[in-house]
């Protein structure tokens, strides 16, 4: 009986290891010695002793996990293989490595009720091809014996491997899934809508982003703008880092840019000159920073939504519709010059003795507003109502 409690106990600490992605060293290099010192200085030596017992080394540590990690995956074979139908998410990414990944997670009926769950990662170690995407995807069918017919959904993003006309990966998948159906990715709809903009605000981002790449990419200018910032009594974290792969990057970036403006301009002038430190002098390119932080915080907002268990198409429709007329209202409260719906900026304005929005930077943001209105639009198009029944099945046509 004490060796399975003991067996159970490594278990146990594997597990927390695992989630936590520590090393699996770390039991053995730190949390055993804690363990004991904290169990003799409350229970006594005797107690102590029994902690020598618990298997915890390196290699336990990882067949633990892998064991775990095997059953894991094994209860969810099985859940797939005994739903009546099923569709998958395709998603190809790269890690912290550049290595490239293909990441593929699955939704099912399990007790009458839809469930999602990230069905398995793994490395594409040679080409991203579209040949070799469904090579990977249908080994793991195969050797998991999950049968293609039940399949009728699949859901990627737009690259040309995936929804190649005539040998993308979809193209394959609908060769061995006859029933299944393709969605657009919305989260990446509703990312590759957000890029265009007018030629202005274009210009700001991308001053924005060599500002913040210049402080946070060397160490040295890093720990001086910390300790000014410091000094000066602002109680922020260092900049974030930009960065195009993370899809919230922009708008914290950007936020975070802006709160920070005063003290930026006082490091470039003091410490350590720049090309683009002239901005922070100039009141349209301010006004366009603070646009740009309120509108893409509310994009942020918007992408949270699209995502999540049990987001449908309806709800996904519903929210894009919803910003589509946030969109254009905000272009018509514009024209009356009432900027309520932008707060950075408005507190902007209000800070600078009731500062005026110059009409350049006010048309930037109407066509920014309007384009963005049409860009979503044309990733989006209206719903038909063929599938109306399904949100409401007592309404009647």
């Amino acid at each position: 009986m004490e060796y399975v409690n003991a067996l159970r106990a490594s278990y146990f600490m594997s597990y927390r290891v695992a989630k936590t992605g520590e090393p699996h060293t770390i039991t053995e290099d730190f949390l055993i010695p804690a363990m004991k010192a904290v169990v003799k200085c409350m229970l006594g030596e005797k107690a102590e002793e029994k902690l020598d017992s618990i298997p915890l080394s390196n290699d336990t540590v990882s067949r633990c996990i892998a064991d775990m990690a095997e059953n894991v995956l094994s209860q969810l074979v099985n859940r797939v293989r005994n739903s009546d139908y099923y569709s998958l998410q395709l998603d190809k990414s790269t890690d912290l490595d550049s290595l490239a990944k293909l990441l593929v997670y699955v939704r099912y009926m399990y007790e009458s009720t839809i469930h999602e769950d990230f069905l398995f990662c793994h490395s594409l170690s040679t080409q991203t091809t579209e040949e070799e995407i469904f090579l990977l995807l249908d080994n793991f069918m195969s050797e998991n014996r999950i049968d293609w017919s039940r399949c009728v959904g699949i859901s990627t993003d737009g690259a040309k491997s995936m929804m190649g006309k005539h040998s993308g990966v979809v193209v394959r998948i609908k060769a061995v899934a006859t029933e299944a159906t393709w969605v657009y990715c919305s989260i990446d709809r509703e990312a590759l809508a957000s890029q265009k903009m007018p030629e202005n605000l274009m210009s700001v981002l991308s001053d924005a982003v060599k500002m913040v790449n210049f402080i946070t990419g060397q160490c040295q200018n890093s720990r001086i703008f910390a300790t000014l910032c410091d000094e000066m009594g602002n109680d922020h974290l260092p900049l974030l880092m930009h960065t195009e792969v993370r899809w919230l990057s922009r708008g914290k970036v950007l936020t975070r840019l802006f709160e920070l403006h005063s003290e930026l301009q006082v490091f470039f002038t003091d410490h350590l000159p720049f090309a683009q430190s002239s901005c922070l002098e100039d009141t349209a390119w301010l006004q366009r920073l603070a646009y740009l932080a309120d509108i893409f915080s509310c994009l942020n907002e918007l992408s949270l939504g699209l995502q999540g268990l049990s987001t449908t198409i309806f709800k996904t429709q519903d929210k894009i519709e919803s910003m589509i007329k946030k969109l254009l209202f905000w272009d018509s409260c514009l024209k009356r010059n009432e900027i309520d719906s932008f707060p950075t900026l408005q507190e902007f304005l209000a800070a600078n003795d009731n500062m005026v929005l110059h009409e350049c930077v006010k048309a930037d943001i109407m066509e920014h507003l309007q384009q963005l209105s049409k860009q979503l639009r044309k990733y989006f198009p209206k719903m038909d109502n063929a599938n109306s029944w399904i949100r409401n099945p007592f309404k009647v046509p």
